[in-house]
């Protein structure tokens, strides 16, 4: 390379090439890794420079030299790319590698109404300097490569329009722990400030992406998940239409209940008119999820939820499908189909389904939820009646119909609603799950809003974090950390800012927070132990038993403390009903692990104290969040030991924790032979948990005859789901992209027993 190059200094000026600053640079980046090249960085980098080259431009090939190295034999590099990035972002946050004192820089930022004003009326210039004296700004360099371009683009705060970033990790995560610990006493505060900075800055607990992003900022909306639901009225509908907007626009994820909104054909006002049915309010919500930007933080996004047996379901079941035309397909939403157990026995029996306008139908609705028995009395008695509009297709049609959208979009969902609310944290009859959330882990209670200031509507909110599985220890280190979670999530409730009144009722009456793990799949490897094969089976009850446990018994810490939330009366909780009292027995057969911790202690404890919280658990997708923490993603398998995301950087490439020692333990997604162990596993998790778990299926054609998966295999996992008491089935994939299947080999004649304990087809 040329010495006599000159370089653009991030000042401006102008000076000779110093390639021994780049060698130092390096260094320092690569310090404590073996099998790490320098020159092999320099080389690949040096040819790339120019006379006149910015420096910035210089420290960004350097970034990009080193991440093209991280492979399977050479996985540091991940590490050596990452600490590259972090003396950038310092450099561009700061204009030196070396971060400012705590307290000036939130004045700065206060200053650049970057941070909440709050921030510096809380928190003294002596309380500042007292925590600059235990943040550890080296642990920037834990991150790996993936981690930092993640914290970059969607976590450190910074100016979305031009790039600047303002922040960096440590920072972050201080300024997180003062905000959610401010309201708490002086003389405790700190050590809640510096235990939660210390859990969450070594990745102990992952916090959602609202939380990460939003927390320290003027804008106060941290609840990942918004449960929506709405009535089958003009007034309703706007009011859904504009709380989706109100909440898209700050980093939420939408779950919207459709299912009441009547048929196409159904009479308006005594026949004046006629209804024009569910696709264009669908299309009108669609409009709204995509109308707001969420900063380049995450998209907009929703799921829209409907019950099997609505009139319309065949036209609604096909709306994502890549054929036909845009009149009659809403592709750009989700959608959760709503099934109970009555249904799948007409699909076992082989019998019809008939389809009703809810409209038409006092009452069906409304026991679809609440009251199984009164639901199929209801159902019979309405096919019965010869004057309603309805009508009837076989069981078999309409599952393989729904199956194949399943495979061929990947997105069409499934909520087993009766198991959301027989085995649910909340009393059926007085508060019924009526819908899930974007990623199908949120079953909280939810009642209509007929306009934006509607005293009697409820919309659902939850507040979620992660324990990370693969950095614990020993499972007792649950009860600390759960201490720690619980608290600071309880906190966000109150912390937080409502833009719509029935939102803040139901978040403050009930407190439903959704805490759930990341880097399962680790877990597994570290402890020798699989998904497919049912070694994990036994490790998996017990450490959910703990993790469950453990959170209940923070929250009932806090209720003693605090007072109970307004509506535990509402819960089973408030009955002596815990998750472990309704859990499927199917799982039994599967399971044949003890309980370990003392649960008629906590019971007698939750019915003197109650609980802060009506809900603790869900285990959601984290697949953002896990990379911060250089995690595998929630429960799901890898798929590979480096994973792969395409980014405006190029591809993203994160290498499994401990591949060296441990990539002969991993069990990838595609060598997995089936669904089977992966949804026992589940079961096993959904025993404990109260809310439900975004749970995946995963299919790879070139197992089956002709690269087509059969309906017979698609429609066994499902009927095993519900038998396992799974409450909500999340993502399909598809290996290859792959969207074929076995029709002509589907027999409506085999015998399907879903009692005999095998679900066979």
């Amino acid at each position: 390379m040329n010495q006599h190059l000159s370089v653009i200094k991030r000042n401006g000026t102008i000076e000779k090439i110093n390639l021994n600053k780049i060698r130092k640079l390096l260094k320092l980046a690569s310090q404590g890794f073996k099998n790490i090249s320098i020159s092999k960085i320099e080389l690949n980098a040096t040819i790339q420079f120019y006379d006149q080259i910015k420096t910035v431009t210089i420290h960004k090939i350097i970034i990009k030299c080193s991440a093209d190295l991280i492979s399977k034999k050479t996985p540091d590099y991940q590490y050596v790319s990452a600490r590259l990035s972090i003396a950038y972002l310092r450099k561009e946050a700061f204009g030196t590698f070396q971060p400012p004192k705590l307290y000036q820089h939130v004045k700065n930022m206060i200053k650049l109404k970057k941070y909440d004003k709050d921030l510096l009326k809380n928190y003294s210039q002596q309380e500042y300097e007292y925590m600059d004296s235990f943040i550890k700004h080296d642990r920037d360099m834990k991150f790996s490569y993936a981690a930092v371009k993640q914290l970059e683009k969607k976590y450190l705060v910074k100016n979305r329009i031009n790039g600047k970033i303002y922040e960096s990790a440590q920072f972050l995560y201080i300024l997180i722990s003062a905000c959610l610990f401010s309201k708490y006493p002086k003389h405790i505060r700190m050590k809640y400030i510096q235990d939660f900075y210390n859990a969450i800055s070594k990745f102990k607990i992952s916090l959602s992406t609202p939380i990460m992003s939003g927390v320290r900022t003027p804008t106060r909306q941290f609840s990942s998940c918004v449960l929506i639901e709405c009535a089958d009225s003009l007034d309703s509908i706007n009011a859904t239409s504009s709380s989706i907007i109100k909440y898209i626009s700050q980093r939420a994820g939408i779950g919207i209940n459709v299912g009441q909104i009547r048929a196409i054909g159904s009479s308006i006002r005594n026949g004046e008119t006629f209804h024009t049915g569910c696709i264009p309010f669908f299309k009108h919500f669609q409009t709204a999820v995509k109308s707001c930007s969420q900063g380049g933080i995450r998209g907009g996004s929703a799921t829209l939820f409907y019950p099997i047996w609505h009139l319309e379901v065949q036209s609604l079941i096909i709306l994502k499908n890549n054929k036909g035309i845009e009149e009659n397909r809403v592709r750009h939403v989700d959608y959760g189909i709503q099934i109970n157990k009555f249904m799948y026995l007409r699909l076992l029996s082989q019998k019809y389904i008939t389809l009703f306008n809810p409209a038409n139908v006092p009452k069906l609705y409304k026991y679809f939820f609440s009251d199984q028995k009164k639901f199929k009395k209801l159902y019979i008695k309405y096919e019965k009646d010869d004057t309603l509009r309805k009508k009837k297709i076989k069981a078999i049609d309409l599952f393989t119909l729904i199956m194949q959208e399943r495979t061929s979009t990947g997105r069409i969902y499934i909520q087993n609603v009766d198991h959301c609310n027989s085995h649910s944290a909340f009393n059926p009859h007085i508060a019924p799950i009526k819908q899930s959330n974007l990623c199908l882990e949120i079953t909280l209670p939810t009642t209509p809003i007929h306009d934006i200031h509607d005293k009697n509507a409820e919309i659902a909110l939850c507040t979620l974090s992660a324990f990370n599985l693969g950095v614990i220890n020993n499972l007792k280190e649950l009860k600390k950390l759960s201490n720690l979670i619980v608290r600071a999530l309880d906190e966000i409730i109150d912390y937080q800012i409502y833009p719509i009144f029935a939102a803040e009722k139901g978040a403050k009456k009930r407190r439903a927070l959704g805490i759930g793990v990341i880097n399962f799949a680790y877990y597994l490897a570290k402890n020798n132990v699989r998904y497919s094969d049912g070694s994990a089976n036994n490790l998996t009850h017990k450490t959910f038993e703990y993790i469950q446990y453990y959170l209940l018994n923070a929250s009932c810490n806090l209720a003693k403390e605090k007072g109970p939330c307004d509506w535990f009366n509402q819960t089973n909780y408030y009955n002596g009903i815990l998750p472990i009292d309704t859990y499927k027995k199917h799982i039994d057969n599967i399971c044949n692990e003890p309980l370990h911790l003392n649960w008629k202690k906590i019971k007698n404890k939750i019915k003197k104290y109650g609980l802060r919280n009506s809900t603790v658990s869900a285990i959601m997708p984290s697949e953002t969040s896990s990379q911060i923490s250089n995690a595998t993603n929630g429960i799901e398998p890898p798929r590979s030991c480096i994973t792969i995301k395409a980014s405006k950087d190029g591809m993203l490439k994160q290498v499994i924790p401990e591949y060296k020692k441990l990539k002969s333990k991993y069990e990838f997604l595609w060598n997995i032979p089936n669904n089977n162990g992966y949804l026992e596993l589940v079961g096993i998790m959904q025993k404990f948990i109260d809310q439900s778990i975004s749970t995946n299926t995963n299919y790879d054609p070139k197992k089956f005859p002709n690269n087509k998966i059969p309906m017979q295999i698609l429609i066994k996992d499902l009927l095993k789901a519900y038998q396992l008491g799974i409450k909500t089935l999340y993502y399909q994939n598809t290996r290859d992209s792959y969207i074929e299947y076995k029709n002509k080999n589907f027999n409506t004649n085999h015998n399907y027993d879903c009692t005999s304990g095998s679900c066979i087809l």
